[in-house]
């Protein structure tokens, strides 16, 4: 691949309403009832609902001595990385690197791409190698203004970095940190179209609802049998075992270091959202000497471990629902009914069902139980897609038909208009397997109940205990991350946090306990979302987003944005 010469950046404007096919598919993403920034690049690429399993009563707390070890061991390793960190980024074409016709439509000048060399196994740099596909919109600004890169990781696990960098260059088109840092965003290994990518089914498969391992995904039926051919699938498809065992947490954050010096920065500037909050603060935890500027949007907790932080993130989506519900009976025809004291029985009246009974759903397709949840719990994320849940609850009650759930749905799993699906899904779980702790079968099955009680419109009305099993079982490889995790950083410079006051996903004191963990300035936003500072909507946020960024600008105690 060929170098590519800077010779004027400033001139690399963003495609405009004029440019071709690069404008026409800006025009599809934003034209949906629910723009991208408000339900697209946030729900179906911040944090997905989570593994349905991914939890053991084998699973271990790393002390702070043991992640103080780590990450001496990660620097103590570099010596033997040294052909990684001396290599040269060439950045040429995105022409090969879309997954989706969607991402073929966007991935076009000025954005280019290019390809990073780091070991599938850092214990054996001479080992195999995976390939991290990397994407680049070069800073616009007059020559001498450039600071450096700003990485991004848009959360999941498993959501396209690349993807999410287009879209939020988009965004924040108008913002001097386009004119200061190159916008760069990357697919984590095993995502997108880094290479070998996590692949456990066919387009059919996920079209028929097969794909069912988030815990909107089942209703609870797991056997042993079914979790280790889940495995297997997963492992026949991806490249071997040793490719599952590889795409955990500790890793990414590996590579992200390489990417770090392959981009020629000294320091990282990191902007990450939900799960990449978590890549954040563990890249923290192993390279504090490394970072210049770093910000947390909608932190996942680093002191709960695997099933409290299920439990809170459940909790919070019931209580999007009752918001939801609330908007939606102040009309006459709300297909909750007009108590909202009523809408979850009359939520799983319409949708239990669904498990036995699938609906039409278009061009042969139908819904199925997982396939209506997902797409409800899709648009919970953000209050702006309220009322698109609201309209596909009510094809379902009036019309037992699934089209217009089913979109949304498809929309968050990232599937395109020509049936292409990326591996979202499919890398979020094996992310996951490496990084939570597991359980037994029973304590499994008492979660699972737990989770029903405190988020009930989810519930399936069957029962759990013997049939609900930890899908993570047979994973070829210990999870690595360790809870809690990033604990006590020393060294490192002064974070910002976002923390959004309703957001369903990452609670907002969530924030503050990562502060307490790695230092930072916890920042109070006020709205219902999941999410907000890489999407540009708020010129709030995006005075603080650019302010700390570029001059490392912290906001002033009590200050704080509306959406």
């Amino acid at each position: 691949m060929s170098q590519v010469s800077f010779n004027n950046p400033r001139n690399r404007d963003l495609p405009t309403n004029n440019s071709g096919s690069t404008a026409s598919a800006r025009r599809t993403i934003l034209d949906r009832k629910t723009n991208v920034r408000g339900l697209s690049m946030v729900a179906a690429l911040s944090l997905v609902l989570l593994v349905g399993a991914c939890t053991s009563s084998k699973a271990k707390t790393e002390p702070a001595a043991a992640q103080t070890a780590s990450a001496q061991s990660a620097q103590e390793s570099a010596a033997g990385l040294k052909r990684f960190y001396d290599q040269k980024l060439n950045f040429g074409s995105c022409k090969g690197y879309a997954t989706t016709a969607t991402e073929e439509k966007l991935y076009v000048n000025p954005f280019e791409c290019g390809r990073l060399e780091v070991p599938l196994d850092y214990n054996n740099p001479q080992g195999k190698i995976m390939q991290i596909a990397v994407l680049r919109l070069p800073a616009r600004g007059e020559r001498g203004q450039r600071i450096g890169s700003l990485v991004i990781n848009p959360g999941g696990p498993g959501g396209s970095g690349m993807y999410v960098a287009v879209l939020s260059a988009l965004g924040l088109k108008d913002s001097p940190v386009l004119q200061r840092f190159d916008m760069v965003g990357f697919d984590p290994r095993g995502v997108g179209a880094s290479t070998p990518a996590i692949s456990c089914f066919t387009d059919k498969e996920n079209d028929r609802g097969e794909n069912k391992t988030t815990l909107l995904g089942t209703s609870g039926e797991w056997s042993a049998n079914d979790t280790r051919k889940l495995m297997e699938k997963c492992a026949n498809g991806s490249g071997g075992k040793n490719v599952l065992a590889a795409v955990g947490t500790r890793n990414a954050a590996r590579d992200m270091d390489v990417l770090r010096a392959a981009l020629g920065d000294k320091k990282l500037t990191f902007a990450g959202q939900s799960y990449g909050t978590r890549l954040g603060a563990v890249y923290a935890e192993m390279f504090p000497q490394n970072v210049r500027a770093m910000v947390f949007d909608s932190v996942i907790d680093p002191r709960q471990g695997s099933a409290e932080r299920r439990l809170s993130l459940h909790a919070g989506f019931q209580r999007s629902f009752d918001l939801m519900a609330k908007f939606c009976a102040k009309k006459p025809d709300c297909p909750l009914g007009t108590d909202p004291k009523q809408s979850t029985a009359m939520f799983q009246k319409l949708f239990q069902p669904l498990i036995d009974a699938p609906v039409p759903a278009g061009k042969g397709r139908t819904l199925n139980f997982f396939q209506g949840t997902g797409g409800v719990g899709a648009g919970l994320y953000v209050a702006e897609a309220w009322p698109r849940i609201i309209d596909g609850i009510t094809q379902l009650k009036n019309e037992r038909r699934g089209d217009k759930l089913l979109a949304i749905t498809d929309d968050f799993y990232g599937r395109d208009p020509n049936g292409k699906w990326n591996n979202f899904i499919e890398a979020n779980f094996a992310i996951n397997c490496n990084d939570e702790q597991r359980r037994t079968p029973k304590q499994e099955a008492d979660l699972r109940r737990k989770i029903f009680d405190v988020n009930p419109f989810l519930d399936t009305g069957r029962p759990t205990e013997g049939v609900t099993r930890d899908a993570c079982e047979f994973w070829p490889s210990e999870p690595t991350l360790g809870f809690p995790y990033a604990q006590n950083v020393q060294g490192l410079p002064d974070t910002l946090i976002l923390s959004i006051t309703g957001d369903p996903a990452t609670p907002y004191k969530a924030g503050t306990s990562l502060a307490e963990s790695i230092g930072g300035t916890v920042f109070t936003v006020e709205g219902e979302r999941h999410t907000v500072a890489l999407e540009g909507i708020n010129p709030c946020v995006n005075k603080i987003f650019a302010d700390y960024l570029i001059d490392l600008k912290l906001p002033a105690d009590k200050e704080r944005c509306v959406l």
